[in-house]
């Protein structure tokens, strides 16, 4: 099956076009794929519920856990929640090591992520500082619950806000997506509640995981840098897509094709006046 196909057009012309790989995993076996379902990619920020897991046991509110789960737009609503898992924590924001975005590190779009991981070194009685460096307890806890949901030993790098991500095929980032909706592992079903609850603070109003999970009620949906998406939905599948030339734009393309949603598989292209320029699409 080839890639799927995103055209941007402006006006009658095609402008430009981006490849997607995309994967349906079902049962744990390929339902459906388009492109190469073992393409390796960096997970990025779609990693965040399982980072989020070992929080689970600090019985938070749905909301903290959640913000933990996100790449936030540093919306008020989403801030209020980053506060609020800081001080569950007894940390500031001085103590995040996220680095700036915009100039605060509130505002960085990990902070959310960053601030569990402070409350979790706090609550084990670890040291806080250095928590996001590949042999802290936290993130050596952190890669082996991933390499245990994917079965293997895991490849990784440097993410954007300072913190170790995973290199996984997308039939491994459906497959965790899968066991997500499903209860699996240990914590799961209380991370879906959270972000199910609160699609809003996983991204924001016009954010492509934040945008399936209120078209597809009950999916858990994760969007990660360099055009990956990956999404569990409530009849137990998994998707994963990745843009081939890491274009974020072609992903709510993409998904929209692979997932039926219509207003995400063509959508308008508009210039700085607000008027509708263009389109883009995706076809199979």
């Amino acid at each position: 099956m080839d890639a799927i196909n995103v055209a941007v057009t402006r006006g009658a012309l095609v402008e430009s076009r981006h490849l997607v790989h995309a994967v349906v995993v079902r049962d744990g076996e390929v339902a459906e794929y388009w492109g190469d379902p073992d393409v390796l990619s960096f997970v990025r920020s779609a990693a965040k519920p399982f980072q989020a897991l070992p929080l689970v046991s600090f019985d938070l509110p749905e909301d903290e856990l959640a913000i933990a789960c996100a790449s936030h737009e540093a919306l008020p609503e989403q801030l209020v929640a980053v506060r609020a898992l800081l001080a569950r924590a007894g940390a500031s924001t001085d103590d995040l090591e996220c680095g700036a975005e915009h100039g605060s590190k509130l505002r960085h779009n990990c902070s959310g992520k960053h601030a569990g991981f402070l409350l979790l070194a706090r609550g084990r009685g670890w040291p806080t500082e250095g928590y996001r460096l590949p042999d802290h307890p936290v993130q050596e806890g952190v890669r082996v619950l991933v390499a245990d949901v994917v079965g293997r030993d895991l490849e990784s790098a440097l993410d954007g806000c300072g913190v170790p991500t995973f290199a996984l095929s997308l039939k491994e980032m459906a497959r965790a997506f899968a066991g997500l909706v499903r209860g699996e592992p240990a914590g799961a079903k209380a991370v879906v509640a959270a972000m199910t609850a609160h699609p809003q603070l996983i991204g924001g109003p016009k954010a492509v995981d934040t945008l399936v999970m209120r078209a597809l009620p009950g999916s858990v949906a994760k969007r990660g840098a360099e055009g990956v998406l990956c999404v569990g939905l409530p009849d137990g599948a998994g998707v994963a897509l990745k843009v081939d030339d890491g274009a974020n734009r072609a992903a709510y393309a993409a998904a929209g094709l692979v997932l039926d949603i219509d207003e995400l598989r063509d959508r308008p292209v508009h210039n700085s006046r607000g008027e509708t320029v263009g389109t883009i699409s995706a076809t199979a």
